[in-house]
């Protein structure tokens, strides 16, 4: 059985899409690759505005999936750890040396409920969310049993109309059960508004986090005058982390598509009306797919289909070209408008994906280039980890 991460054991083209210090053109599609000097960029830029607007960012690991990404961001951009949304996710991480996991999400299941009371054991800072008081026990009695401690977090709903509370009295009542219970520690607030991030208005997306913004102020005031200050206020993506670094009561942010960038992200508008993939962020992550057919003169059909990516946000967009477009697709088949006859068999196309986080998720690999060559190859390593 080969050693999946040795890559001198691996196979191109049937364990791996590609070697290092392959040409790019030489690249098995279709597959993930990164443009690395566009990836650096945007990390290090996100973390240079965090630490001017002295906030944490703790970045959002299911949105790559990939423990060599976080470590990069770590790395380049000061990150203190990850956001994910399971716990087979967050245990991906621990072991994987990200030392500070926050599982951004509700654990109610009693199996998942004893995985996450052992992620500690690993050496990692284990927070999780909470927005209902009849969790706490299962939480604590857990965290007993291994001998750990689970730091949790208040979630308040403010907007994204999913988990969370929407009171204050809520708020401070599941926080008084969390600080008493032992194993536990009442560290902070989730508050996350996930319905605005895409909105194209930055007027829109300003109005919507406003609301949000008055309504953890008053969660943070309400905790206080019951001696229970939030550490961490947690909360802020791609789309609105310039209204939470600026409110004077976020300390922590959890942006995750900044750093690959998709189509559906790219449309949004910056407070000046520009496109945010047009000078705010860049696009690192693309589908790279290949020219199968072009039996049809108007028409070339590449390899890249339903199975290598998400179009819940809609179809991906042809990089760097205005003369060809991704129209439709099927499983195994895309389609790709040539009306002028620009593309043949064999060419290679970059797509952008309409959704980067579960597009992510159907690949093994990130194939990192530079300059035209395969420079790394990382996996993605919580691929399929739902659970």
């Amino acid at each position: 059985m080969k050693d999946m991460t040795n890559l001198a054991e691996l196979e191109v083209g049937f364990d791996i899409p590609a070697a290092i210090g392959m040409d790019e053109s030489e690249i098995q599609t279709p597959c993930l690759i990164l443009d690395l000097d566009a990836l650096e960029r945007n990390i290090v830029k996100m973390g240079d505005y965090a630490r001017a607007h002295d906030m944490r960012h703790r970045v959002h690991g299911k949105m790559h999936k990939s423990v060599d990404v976080a470590k990069l961001q770590e790395r380049l951009g000061g990150a203190v750890g990850v956001c994910c949304q399971k716990v087979s996710e967050a245990e991906v991480f621990a072991r994987g040396g990200i030392k500070d996991v926050l599982v951004s999400n509700q654990v109610r299941d009693p199996l998942k409920i004893d995985r996450l009371a052992r992620i500690p054991l690993t050496g990692a800072r284990t927070i999780v969310c909470v927005d209902d008081i009849d969790n706490v026990a299962d939480l604590s009695a857990a965290a007993q049993k291994h001998g750990t401690q689970l730091e949790c977090f208040v979630e308040i709903d403010c907007g994204a109309g999913r988990c969370g509370v929407t009171t204050t009295s809520e708020v401070v009542r599941i926080a008084q059960a969390i600080d008493a219970a032992p194993g536990l520690k009442f560290t902070g607030i989730q508050a996350y508004q996930g319905a605005m991030q895409h909105m194209d208005s930055y007027a829109d997306r300003k109005a919507k986090l406003d609301i949000a913004i008055a309504q953890v102020r008053d969660a943070v005031d309400g905790l206080k005058a019951v001696g229970l200050e939030p550490e961490l206020v947690s909360g802020g993506g791609t789309g609105s982390y310039y209204f939470e670094s600026n409110s004077g009561v976020f300390n922590e942010l959890q942006c995750g598509s900044y750093a690959f960038m998709d189509a559906d992200y790219g449309r949004i508008l910056d407070e000046n009306g520009k496109r945010i993939d047009r000078g705010e962020w860049e696009n690192a992550l693309f589908i790279l797919t290949s020219v199968m057919s072009h039996a049809k003169a108007d028409k070339a059909i590449v390899d890249a289909g339903l199975k290598a990516q998400s179009v819940d946000s809609g179809l991906p967009v042809v990089f760097g070209r205005d003369d060809v477009e991704y129209i439709k697709c099927s499983d195994e088949h895309g389609v790709v408008s040539d009306p002028h006859g620009a593309l043949k068999v064999n060419d290679k196309l970059r797509l952008v994906p309409g959704h980067c986080d579960p597009t992510c998720n159907v690949h093994d690999w990130y194939v990192g280039v530079r300059n035209g060559k395969v420079e790394a190859l990382w996996p993605v390593s919580a691929r399929g980890k739902a659970y």
